[in-house]
C-alpha cells in the first residue's frame, strides 16, 4: 500500500509538472487572462481518471497553486481591486483548476465515461470562470449583460480547451496509454 502511494505520488507529481509545462506553450491568449493551450489539462485530468477522484482533487488542487504561481506576474498588470484579486484567485484559479480533478468521475464506464468525466471536469471549470466573470470581471464588459459577455468570454477559450482535451485523452484512453500507466503504479 506504501509504496503504491509513492508511486501515484510520483506519478502525479510528473504529470502536474507536465500541465504546467505545457500551460505555458499558448496558441491563443485571451487579453484578461485565460487561454488555449497546448492540451495542458489532459495531465492533470488523467491523474483523476487514474487514480480516482479524491486523489483527482488534491492533485488538481496543487496544480492549482501551481497556476497562481505562473500567472502571478500577469495578473499584476490587469490594475484589479483587492476584491477582484480574491475573486481571480478563488474562482479562477483555486476553483477552476482544482475542478479538472472531478475527470474521474465516470471512469469505471469506458471510453465514453472518461469522456463525460472529462466534460464535467471542464464545464464545472468554465462556470467558476463564468461566475468570477460576472461578479468581479462586469465592470470590463463592454455589454450591459455580464452574463452574456462572461459566457462569450470565458466560452472563447474554453469550448476548444474541451475539444482539445478530450480528443488527445480519448487517443491516450484507446491507445492504452493510461492502462499501462495505471497497471504500473500499482504493481
Amino acid at each position: 500500500m506504501k509504496k503504491s502511494n509513492v508511486k501515484k505520488l510520483a506519478v502525479s507529481a510528473m504529470l502536474i509538472a507536465l500541465s504546467a509545462v505545457l500551460s505555458l506553450i499558448k496558441i491563443w491568449t485571451m487579453p484578461l487572462g485565460g487561454s488555449i493551450t497546448l492540451l495542458s489539462m489532459v495531465p492533470v485530468t488523467l491523474i483523476s481518471v487514474m487514480f480516482g477522484v479524491p486523489w483527482g482533487l488534491f492533485s488538481a488542487f496543487v496544480y492549482s497553486l501551481v497556476q497562481i504561481g505562473l500567472d502571478l506576474g500577469g495578473m499584476m498588470g490587469w490594475g484589479m481591486d483587492a476584491r477582484m484579486w480574491v475573486g481571480a484567485l478563488v474562482f479562477d484559479y483555486l476553483i477552476a483548476y482544482t475542478a479538472l480533478g472531478l475527470a474521474g468521475i465516470l471512469r469505471k464506464k469506458g471510453a465514453l465515461g472518461v469522456c463525460g468525466g472529462i466534460s464535467i471536469a471542464l464545464v464545472v471549470r468554465f462556470i467558476s470562470h463564468f461566475v468570477s466573470g460576472c461578479i468581479f470581471f462586469d465592470i470590463w464588459s463592454p455589454w450591459d449583460n455580464a452574463y452574456i459577455y462572461s459566457i462569450c468570454y470565458n466560452g472563447l477559450y474554453m469550448l476548444p480547451e474541451l475539444i482539445f482535451t478530450l480528443v488527445a485523452a480519448i487517443i491516450l484512453y484507446k491507445t492504452s496509454t493510461v492502462k499501462r500507466l495505471t497497471d504500473m503504479v500499482n504493481k
